[in-house]
C-alpha cells in the first residue's frame, strides 16, 4: 500500500513538473519575444511589459489560480482595453496586445497560463519602477507619482483596496 501510494504521488509530481516545463518551453518559443522574463536592462528596447509586472497585475485582480488562468486564456485570444488589468499608461506606451489566435492553440495557452501563475512574479518581486522611470525599493507606486503609506495604489479608479483585496471595478 505504501509503495503504491509513493508511486502515485511520484507520478503526479513528475506529471506536474513536466506540465510546467512544457508551459515554460511554449512561453520561450511564443511569448518571450515580447514579454521578457527578467528585469530589463534597457527599457527603451522593450516592446511589451515584462511578464513579472504583467503577472503582478493579473494576480492583484485575479488572486484565485483558476480565475487568473481563465483571464489569461481569454485575454490573450481576445484582448480589449476593458479587460486589461495593466495601468492605462502601459497601453499608451506599448499599445494593446494583439490577439494571439492562430499563434498559440488553446492547450498550449492553458499550459502557459498555469506556468505563469505558478512562477510569476517571484516571491521577492515588488515592481521595477514608477511610470516616470524612478525606481522605488518596495515597488509600490501610483500613476501620479504619489505614494500611499499602505502600499496600495489607485490609478484612474481601476483598482481600490478593500479589506486587503483589490477589486477591478470597470
Amino acid at each position: 500500500m505504501r509503495f503504491t501510494k509513493a508511486i502515485v504521488i511520484g507520478t503526479l509530481s513528475l506529471a506536474t513538473s513536466l506540465f510546467s516545463a512544457d508551459g515554460e518551453k511554449i512561453f520561450d518559443s511564443k511569448c518571450v519575444i515580447c514579454h521578457i522574463k527578467t528585469k530589463p536592462t534597457d527599457r527603451a528596447s522593450l516592446v511589451a511589459p515584462p511578464i513579472m509586472g504583467v503577472m503582478r497585475h493579473v494576480k492583484m485582480v485575479y488572486p484565485n489560480r483558476e480565475d487568473a488562468i481563465n483571464f489569461i486564456v481569454d485575454y490573450v485570444q481576445n484582448p480589449t482595453r476593458e479587460k486589461a488589468v495593466c495601468m492605462p499608461q502601459k497601453i499608451a506606451r506599448f499599445g494593446l496586445m494583439p490577439s494571439q489566435k492562430g499563434n498559440i492553440n488553446l492547450e498550449e495557452l492553458e499550459q502557459v497560463a498555469k506556468w505563469l501563475f505558478d512562477n510569476f512574479p517571484p516571491n521577492n518581486f515588488r515592481g521595477y519602477y514608477r511610470h516616470d522611470g524612478y525606481y522605488r525599493h518596495d515597488g509600490y507606486y501610483r500613476h501620479d507619482g504619489y505614494y500611499r503609506h499602505d502600499g496600495y495604489y489607485r490609478h484612474d479608479g481601476y483598482f481600490h483596496h478593500n479589506g486587503g483585496y483589490f477589486h477591478h471595478n470597470r
